[in-house]
């Protein structure tokens, strides 16, 4: 009987909590095969079978473990299990059947496949229009019956939260999980241990979205990636950076670390909770380079993929909550950073331009900063710097005018 253990992740860390199990109990396992994933307090990772065998967990899904407790145990002697032909016979034959086309029968277009209701139910749906989310099924495997149908139509504008009836006083309890109580104690003291102020500014975006528009077909046919805001944001505040080096830097006791590079952290939001993985030397990169980095980053936090070396530093930080339809915020510092820029929604507004009212795509941005360290010319000077980089777009090649250049002015 081998023991899968719970492996060294950091000398930091001490605990993780185990998130689920990909395998179940009594499986056959490969060697090297994904068992389970583990949760620390800086990042998700797999546990793997050091050898084949039949599994047999020790451990449930939320439970907290210490690095070195056994969380699994493999029978190296246990019989695979053969493969039965008949089965693979059935399988081929139920996907062949499955491509056949469906002649002859009824459908209601009202109802998605996705949801399941009964004949009567669906009919109901289909005449009376009926709001699917208004709907809360009662019947076995999540499907919709006439009675459930017939609740939502006596209860228009009604309805209960998920899981719950009209008028439900129910409250739930639930561990946080390792990420969620990193999040909470870093953000508090953050907010503790730094003297946080913010600025604000607004940036013209049409110039970034016509070259979007111009340009994003056959970008994605020479790099394979969307042309994003992303790229244009970290290219700028790079460039800004290597201008206004204080806002790149670390308070360390009592003396200012400079970083002379710009590695980017960008706040991505997962079903878990806020991670903030790095794009490393942000100004060496191209914007190709930076929408495959930021597609990597994002895709990996999604599958919970991202590892420590992921999420460790970060000189500078942009969070973007337009996303998600904001409007203005003030972002909270990732110590220990000294400043985090937040994007936000882009809307039309009519500006006044050269004596004239015109239309234009506009967005807030909001330069948190920590005034220890950074005074209120650097974070004034280095926003406005973003925003001229933006609204100029071509400024991002060199930093500077093209025809300036030229002229040597």
């Amino acid at each position: 009987m081998i023991e899968i253990k719970v492996p060294t992740i950091g000398e930091s860390i001490s605990e993780v909590t185990l998130l689920k199990w990909t395998k179940k109990e009594g499986d056959w396992v490969e060697r090297d095969e994904v068992i389970a994933e583990l949760e620390s307090e800086k990042a998700t990772f797999e546990v793997n079978a050091e050898q084949a065998g039949i599994l047999k967990p020790l451990a449930k899904e939320g439970d907290t473990l210490n690095i070195g407790d056994v969380v699994a145990q493999i029978d190296e002697n246990g019989e695979k299990p053969a493969v039965s032909e008949k089965i693979q016979e059935t399988n081929v034959k139920v996907e062949a059947t499955s491509q056949k086309p469906i002649t002859n029968e009824a459908v209601v277009t009202s109802v998605p496949n996705d949801i399941k209701a009964t004949p009567v139910a669906s009919a109901i749906i289909a005449d009376k229009k009926v709001d699917l989310a208004s709907i809360k099924a009662s019947g076995t495997g999540g499907k919709i019956m006439k009675h459930d149908v017939m609740e939502a139509l006596a209860n228009p504008g009604k309805k209960a939260f998920a899981g719950t009836e009209l008028f439900s006083r129910n409250v739930r309890q639930e561990k946080m999980s390792s990420l969620r109580k990193t999040i909470s104690r870093r953000l508090v003291e953050s907010k503790n241990t730094t003297a946080m102020l913010t600025t604000f500014n607004e940036v013209d975006m049409t110039r970034v979205m016509e070259v979007r528009k111009q340009y994003k077909d056959k970008f994605k046919e020479l790099h394979g990636v969307n042309l994003g805001f992303m790229s244009f944001f970290a290219k700028a505040c790079a460039i800004a950076l290597g201008e206004w080096p204080t806002v790149n830097a670390y308070i360390d006791g009592d003396q200012i670390l400079y970083h002379d590079y710009a590695d980017i952290s960008i706040a991505v939001s997962t079903p878990r909770g806020l991670t903030v993985p790095v794009m490393r030397n942000v100004e060496s990169l191209s914007m190709a380079d930076i929408e495959k980095t930021v597609v990597t980053l994002a895709g990996k936090a999604r599958d919970s993929k991202l590892t420590a070396e992921d999420l460790q530093g970060g000189t500078f930080t942009i969070t973007n909550g337009g996303v998600f339809g904001s409007m203005m915020s003030t972002p909270i510092i990732n110590i220990p950073q000294s400043a985090i820029l937040g994007m936000h929604k882009i809307q039309e507004r009519p500006m006044a331009i050269n004596g004239q009212v015109v239309i234009r795509s506009m967005m807030y941005l909001a330069l948190s900063y920590d005034h220890r360290i950074i005074d209120g010319r650097e974070s004034v000077s280095f926003l406005v710097r973003v925003k001229e980089l933006l609204e100029n777009p071509e400024l991002l090649l060199m930093g500077k005018d093209p025809v300036k250049t030229l002229l040597e002015l």
